[in-house]
């Protein structure tokens, strides 16, 4: 059974592509120039510990909230941690366009009468897990019980202030909170660093039914300090956590154990490195990949001066103990030379044929995409974009019910020729209407 981990939420408003302050709903230091800035500082929350991002659409008209759901998708494709977002909800279709721009739930204003009769039937065609209640102040509290028997899966809270140097005012408030009968996530009104400070946090995260805290104001590392100090206060976060202790661990002559590092998409081969105890529990402790460098003799936060960090996302220990083997995210070029990867040097190689099925698919599509872009005479791919998307969605047609006629022939070749054929014409389509492998899988694994 999974641990119930305590969520740390980092939260953004979104209006004109821009980042709003949680908290005034005010842009946050952004350049006029600076458009995309939201989806930047969305990745550097996923790759610093965040659990999940809330994103509130802030928009003040159609064309505003149109962007907002392009700027949704962007950021969707960009990290993998779940978003929950929401804001502008007139109609049940506005909760398929965030669930389709690759939000993971969608929170529902309780205080707008339309979206609590709504309540029902999205959770009714999307399933309750993925829509949410939203209160705009404690005086909503009242209703829960209507909203999850209306299907809603959690409650987000907003706006609650809780007052440390207070001892009544905040003992008062979490008794509140602890009758609601529905896993909570609160909108902080203070900062992170107050929260940390005053203990208040820890407070919270006390609570059974608190699932998480949503903050407006993080400091720049990120999630992965603050959840140390929680750890250590014995509130369940998630964190990396060793499974083998260093003491087990098969050191070289200088202490050392060597970490081959992976891009953890495409399992691409990075670099090689070396870890002492103090690299290792650094890299445990931060989720950033952090080496012992045998040149210089200390410690190495590797992107430091480059910016080029490596977030980890697993660690493996081979069946000697004696290497580590690293998934992460990578930024930028790993290899000091500007490369993406330090091996690049080919020394001997024999033609083979690449059968990594996501590797197949991807070159495929890069050849159709390549079509596309620069027509080539007599190709059929050209044939099927030049007479458009009403030829296109034909082909795809008549090849799935091939398949179908194919599987009704006991021969197993058949079918899987009509599955390759049919492949390609989806592939077609997929790049006619800009839609990529990688979306596709995100999508599925998503499910």
């Amino acid at each position: 059974m999974m641990r119930e981990y305590k969520r740390l939420i980092p939260g953004l408003g979104c209006r004109e592509g821009k980042a709003v302050s949680l908290k005034n709903r005010l842009q946050i230091g952004l350049e006029p120039d600076s458009k995309g800035r939201i989806t930047e500082l969305c990745r550097h929350y996923s790759d610093n510990g965040a659990d999940e991002l809330l994103i509130i659409d802030c928009s003040e008209n159609d064309s505003d909230h149109e962007l907002t759901i392009g700027t949704l998708k962007e950021i969707a494709r960009e990290v993998d941690t779940p978003i929950i977002t929401g804001g502008r909800v007139k109609r049940l279709e506005d909760v398929k366009k965030y669930l389709y721009a690759g939000a993971s739930a969608v929170f529902l204003n309780v205080s707008i009468d339309e979206n609590v009769d709504l309540m029902k039937e999205a959770s009714s065609r999307f399933g309750s897990e993925k829509i949410y209640a939203y209160l705009p102040d404690l005086n909503y509290l009242k209703n829960v019980e209507e909203y999850t028997q209306l299907g809603a899966s959690k409650i987000i809270l907003d706006a609650v202030e809780f007052d440390g140097a207070d001892g009544t005012k905040m003992e008062t408030q979490l008794e509140v909170l602890s009758d609601v009968e529905a896993p909570l996530l609160i909108i902080a009104g203070k900062s992170a660093s107050a929260f940390v400070s005053d203990h208040s946090l820890t407070s919270l995260l006390q609570l059974p039914n608190m699932a998480g805290i949503i903050l407006n104001e993080l400091p720049p590392e990120g999630c992965m300090g603050m959840k140390q100090a929680l750890k250590a206060e014995g509130i369940p976060v998630d964190t990396f956590e060793t499974s083998i202790q260093w003491s087990q661990f098969k050191l070289n002559s200088d202490g050392l154990i060597p970490v081959i590092v992976q891009d953890y998409k495409t399992n691409e081969v990075l670099m090689m490195a070396y870890m002492n105890e103090e690299a290792f529990e650094k890299t445990l402790a931060t989720g950033t990949m952090t080496y012992f460098s045998r040149s210089r003799q200390k410690l190495w936060l590797k992107g430091e001066t480059s910016g080029h960090f490596q977030y980890v996302k697993s660690l493996t220990l081979d069946c000697d103990n004696d290497t580590i083997l690293a998934k992460v995210h990578q930024i930028g070029a790993a290899c000091h030379t500007g490369s993406r990867s330090c091996f690049f040097q080919t020394l001997a190689a024999k033609e083979y044929k690449e059968t990594n099925p996501l590797k197949v698919f991807e070159d495929e599509y890069a050849v159709i995409q390549d079509r596309k872009e620069n027509p080539k005479e007599g190709s059929y791919t050209n044939y099927l974009f030049d007479k458009g998307i009403d030829k296109i969605l034909k082909k795809v047609g008549e090849e799935a019910t091939e398949i179908i006629i194919a599987a009704k022939n006991p021969d197993p070749e058949e079918i899987k020729y009509e599955i390759a054929d049919f492949l390609y014409h989806v592939m077609v389509l997929m790049v006619e209407k800009g839609v990529t492998w990688e979306e596709i899988t995100k999508e599925v694994a998503n499910r």
